[in-house]
Parts: C-alpha cells; structure tokens; sequence
C-alpha cells in the first residue's frame, strides 16, 4: 500500500481505458468487464482509474455497476474532466454527471485530463476548489502536465493542493526519470503512470536481468515503475489481473532497482 491524498492505495492501480469501449460506447463485454473490475478490487487492488472520455462515459459506468457491492471508503476512485469542458461552469457540470455514472457521492481525485492552452488554468481550478468545498471531490490532480504546466498550475491554485500527475511511464519514456519525476516530488506531487506495460510492448532490453532475478519480464517491469509511480495499467482478463496482485508484493532492493535502471538505459 502506498499513500495517496489521505488514503493508503494498493501501489498498483486499475486502469479503464477501452473497458466500455474508447472514444465511444461499446456495450459487447460489460458482464466481463464488470466483473473483472470487481475481481481485482476483492483481491487487493483498490484504485480504479476512469474518465468521461472513456466510451463516452461508458467506462464510468461500468466501474459504478461494479464498486457498489464494496465499501466505498475503501476504494480510491480517479476521473478526469476532457479538456474542452475545462471552462469553470463546464468543470462542475462534468463532475456531476461522472458522479452520477459512478453512482457515488465523491470522487477520491479529479484529475484535469490534458492542458488545455485556450482556457486559463486558474478558471479550472477555481471550479475544482468549488469542487472540494461542496464535497464531490476530496483531491485535485493533472494528467499529462509537463514541468511548465505544473508550475503554472501550482502558482495559480488557490483552494487545496495538487496531489498527482497521470502521466505515460514505461520503460521506452523513462526520461522523465530525469526531470518531471524530481519536480514532482519536490512538490509532493504523486506520478500515476498509465500505459506502464506499453499497451503489451514489454520492452526487451530487461529479458535478461528479468530472468536473472527470477522475474518475468511485467513483475520487473512494474517492480522498477512502482519505485517511482503507481503504475495502473489495464488488465481485463483474471490471468492478467492476477499478475499485478503478484507485482504488488514485489519490492525491489537498491540494486535490482539499479540493474533494471542500466538495462533499460543501455
């Protein structure tokens, strides 16, 4: 378990993207994925990751129908507003209608899904304190936000604090290892790492050290990216899910994390 707001979260996620289909609804594998959902939280994995863009809302949907057999304290929920609804007024209306897919009276972090450069941040964030106040949301967040961003994003932030970035972390993009990581955690700000296993694109560079610390090639993968990140990746199928339960119990020591880090930078 990590801590996340003032939650402790399972130090993997869940991530929902094409579950209800992607840029619109797909309805054909709901029971599945309703229950795949369910499987993984009633074995250990208590942070889901949606989004209004999601299968058109489709994705919040399915999470709502498959969260409600569970206590709801202990789950960590994440949505994210689409950048054209970033306009204050536009903001609320969003928060309300995933509140009302998910079938929930809050959301644990509400997530700006992409920068949008046409509307100012401040009107955002202003709209996600109201947010926070009225108790719909209980954390801010940003998703694909790069260093100036951020530092915008943090300077105009009146009301609460900015808890996480969603960012892509795999190992073909560890670079920002080298500088949005370091910003982050300066600012006690959390990376949430989507795509981690580069959508099934296990990188090669680390068979061999994977093999050579008894692993396979996903618990290397996510044991390295969980050092710096709680990587959600996708996971459908209860094979796949059981593999992350596994990597949750991996902790690697300084020196495998090390040996994976110049593998992959090699």
């Amino acid at each position: 378990m990590v801590k996340l707001g003032n939650k402790e979260v399972s130090s993997i996620g869940l991530g929902t993207y094409g579950m209800g289909g992607k840029n619109s609804p797909d309805y054909k594998n709901d029971a599945k994925e309703v229950e795949a959902i369910k499987y993984a939280i009633t074995n250990g994995i208590n942070l889901i990751d949606t989004a209004e863009y999601y299968g058109h809302g489709h994705s919040e949907e399915l999470v709502g129908k498959a969260i409600k057999d569970f206590e709801r304290e202990d789950l960590f929920i994440i949505s994210k507003v689409w950048p054209v609804n970033l306009h204050y007024k536009d903001v609320i209306n969003s928060a309300k209608e995933s509140l009302k897919r998910l079938d929930t009276d809050y959301i644990d972090l509400y997530l700006i899904h992409w920068p949008n450069p046409k509307i100012p941040v401040k009107e955002t964030l202003d709209a996600m304190g109201e947010l926070l106040d009225s108790h719909l949301i209980r954390n801010i967040g940003v998703s694909n936000f790069d260093i100036a961003n951020l530092t915008e994003a943090i300077d105009q932030l009146k009301h609460g604090k900015i808890i996480a970035n969603e960012v892509e972390y795999n190992l073909e993009n560890y670079y920002i290892e080298d500088d949005l990581i370091p910003f982050c955690e300066k600012n006690n700000i959390k990376i949430i790492g989507y795509s981690p296993l580069n959508q099934g694109r296990i990188s090669s560079k680390i068979n061999h050290v994977a093999k050579s610390l008894g692993m396979s090639s996903i618990q290397c993968t996510l044991g390295y990216l969980k050092k710096k990140s709680i990587p959600i990746p996708k996971a459908s199928s209860i094979s796949h899910i059981n593999e992350l339960v596994e990597c949750m119990n991996i902790d690697l020591d300084e020196n495998e994390y090390n040996r994976i880090k110049e593998a992959v930078r090699r």
